[in-house]
């Protein structure tokens, strides 16, 4: 995921995005523990799409005070 596409969505959209890349992480480090992980290059992908949703999302909150 690109940083351009993050910007361009809400703060709420953010929040669901942020929820659904954490239950990624959590099935793609069970399938990992459980040998059934092919792409393991797949865990830090979405370790750094979830900073860079924090990041943004941490950008609004200061814009915003």
């Amino acid at each position: 995921m690109k940083a351009k596409e993050i910007r361009e969505m809400s703060a709420a959209e953010l929040e669901t995005k942020i929820a659904e890349l954490k239950k990624d992480l959590f099935n793609l480090r069970l399938q990992h523990a459980t040998n059934q992980l092919d792409n393991t290059n797949k865990i830090s992908e979405v370790k750094r799409d979830i900073a860079r949703v924090n990041t943004v999302l941490r950008e609004l909150q200061l814009a915003g005070k």
